[in-house]
């Protein structure tokens, strides 16, 4: 796979796929412009050698509708902002008055399609659909990883229709960083996974028992995992019909001589409410109606004990409901044990990325991942269509 500064892109009309799918508040104003900025070496490079740039973005799930709530619009424009230079949106991604706009379009100037979900042949990855996507430019570059697990138009379909092809530096920054975590990491590795659902780390969980050497669990999924060793959760989230699969999982983990560990004491609430008072539990049972919210104060020193002896840590999905001031301790002590690591510290996943930004230790870190589904996907060892096409013959 070859990266944007292996091409010459003197006078070419270069298209970028850029993952803008920012979240965006009631007035359509953009809450967080992280992707956005991540975006910006790449099209600022771009256009410093010389390139006629186009980029190339979804936002929400329009349903192959138009929709002025889902116009990129304000992101248009806040880019413009960041930028110094204009911005120029048309009201489509695709035909005659697109084709037109970069033929004829200055080199100071930035191109960005309307929303490609707009089209449903976005997502059903439509060949005519990509050939009218590709229609206009010379060159394809990728920077949007995390999209990169979807084969779409804009991520496979159009891509064998350019000769020319490339990663971005967005794109190329989140590989370095994670191929580490699958392949050779250094030891001690250890891996920190939160969130509500067993279900959704089923895969990561199996393919990080093969590398690494400690996996801490948090969050409501370690609920599960603590009915599967015989231990009363009071009122706790538990996915049930996963209990099993996490006995299943403890089993592998101590198989390969991995160390799963579970919190041994919790802070819980006795309704999930935010202004409820949290009181701690010192010891791994609890009854009913005591319902977990965040790891307790053990667990949390056992934790980050493990987490500043590593070499390599990864972590997704926080310990507890991190948004409330009194269950947040969990989280934020293993972001600032994080911060102190001396080696490859690599944070995945949307709660995670937001809990290291409320830190405010994510400067601290090797990277901080924009791919969400992407990262757990290319994390849980899957190979990402988006990365293949690019890997594709010239």
């Amino acid at each position: 796979m070859l990266s944007i500064d292996q091409l010459d892109l003197e006078n070419k009309s270069v298209f970028i796929r850029v993952d803008y799918n920012v979240p965006l508040d009631e007035s359509l104003q953009i809450k967080d412009d992280t992707r956005i900025r991540a975006s910006l070496n790449t099209i600022t490079y771009a256009q410093k050698k010389g390139a006629r740039v186009t980029v190339a973005s979804h936002l929400g799930r329009p349903q192959g509708q138009v929709s002025p709530r889902y116009s990129l619009l304000s992101v248009a424009a806040h880019l413009s902002a960041l930028l110094n230079q204009d911005v120029v949106l048309p009201d489509d991604c695709i035909g005659d008055g697109v084709k037109q706009l970069v033929k004829t379009q200055k080199s100071n100037q930035i191109v960005m399609l309307e929303n490609l979900r707009f089209h449903k042949e976005e997502e059903a990855n439509d060949e005519r659909f990509a050939r009218q996507l590709a229609a206009p430019f010379s060159v394809y570059i990728n920077d949007a990883f995390g999209c990169a697990h979807r084969a779409h138009a804009s991520t496979v379909g159009m891509v064998k229709l350019i000769k020319e092809k490339a990663c971005g530096f967005l794109m190329q920054q989140e590989i370095a960083h994670l191929t580490p975590l699958l392949q050779s990491p250094k030891k001690p590795y250890v891996a920190v996974l939160g969130g509500a659902k067993v279900s959704d780390k089923i895969d990561l969980i199996d393919n990080l028992i093969k590398v690494a050497d400690v996996i801490l669990i948090g969050g409501a999924m370690a609920y599960t995992f603590l009915v599967a060793e015989g231990i009363s959760v009071g009122a706790s989230l538990v996915e049930q019909d996963k209990v099993e699969m996490a006995r299943a999982l403890l089993q592998r983990a101590r198989a390969k001589q991995v160390r799963l560990l579970l919190p041994v004491d919790h802070v819980a609430k006795e309704q999930l409410k935010k202004e409820a008072p949290s009181i701690v539990v010192p010891e791994k049972n609890m009854v009913i109606p005591l319902l977990g919210v965040d790891i307790g104060p053990q667990t949390t020193a056992l934790y980050t004990q493990e987490i500043k002896a590593a070499k390599t840590v990864l972590w997704n999905g926080p310990m507890g409901i991190f948004e409330w001031d009194n269950a947040s301790a969990g989280t934020l002590a293993i972001a600032h044990a994080m911060a102190a690591v001396k080696g490859l510290t690599v944070v995945g996943g949307g709660d995670s990325v937001a809990a290291v930004m409320h830190a405010g230790v994510s400067k601290q870190l090797s990277h901080v991942s924009t791919g969400g589904g992407a990262s757990l996907e290319f994390l849980e060892g899957k190979s990402l269509p988006g990365i293949l096409a690019l890997e594709g013959p010239e």
